[in-house]
């Protein structure tokens, strides 16, 4: 198993690196929030040779202008993973599942040669979705041993702990495997 991060603007932009072969950085939120800290924290990740990733906190409703705002404010690199985030939002709303499938196509749209996954936790994968569409791959937090959480699905990344900070693995046999599936 590979180790990763993910960050927003809660972190550091000088975040440690050591033993970590990817990050994901929080990008973008509904159609107005761009994370303050993206430059930096994108600038830490590839500065130390990271495979990196790019997140977008879905809220419900025009999919296709959030898709864009998100592919308008991240950076275009090869080898760069997109990802969205799908949970409850901060007024305890959340994207339906269709609308998740949605966001999730037109960013493939918008950036074919990019790898795009969907973000959630247990409860939505169990709960919430119902097409088991997640792009090109699934991104699970469920806080329990990593590598192991607790869904029957495949999965590419799993969020094992928020204590101190986001903490993942990524189920691929190398770091090189990693780059060479992320297109890079």
């Amino acid at each position: 198993m590979l180790r990763g991060i993910d960050v927003s603007s809660h972190q550091s932009s000088s975040y440690d690196t050591d033993g970590l072969s990817f990050v994901f950085v929080k990008a973008t939120e509904g159609r107005s929030y761009v994370n303050p800290k993206l430059a930096a924290q994108t600038k830490r990740g590839r500065e130390a040779g990271l495979v990196v990733g790019f997140y977008h906190f879905l809220w419900p409703g025009n999919l296709t202008d959030q898709a864009e705002y998100f592919v308008a404010k991240t950076p275009e690199k090869r080898g760069d993973i997109l990802a969205v985030d799908w949970e409850t939002t901060g007024d305890g709303s959340h994207a339906s599942n269709s609308e998740k499938d949605r966001f999730i196509r037109k960013v493939k749209q918008l950036r074919p040669h990019h790898k795009v996954v969907l973000y959630c936790n247990r409860h939505f994968w169990l709960n919430y979705d119902s097409t088991s569409y997640a792009g090109d791959g699934l991104w699970i937090a469920d806080y329990v041993t990593a590598g192991k959480p607790r869904i029957q699905a495949d999965w590419r990344f799993h969020q094992y702990t928020d204590d101190p900070l986001d903490k993942n693995v990524a189920d691929f046999s190398s770091e090189s495997a990693l780059r060479e599936w992320a297109g890079g």
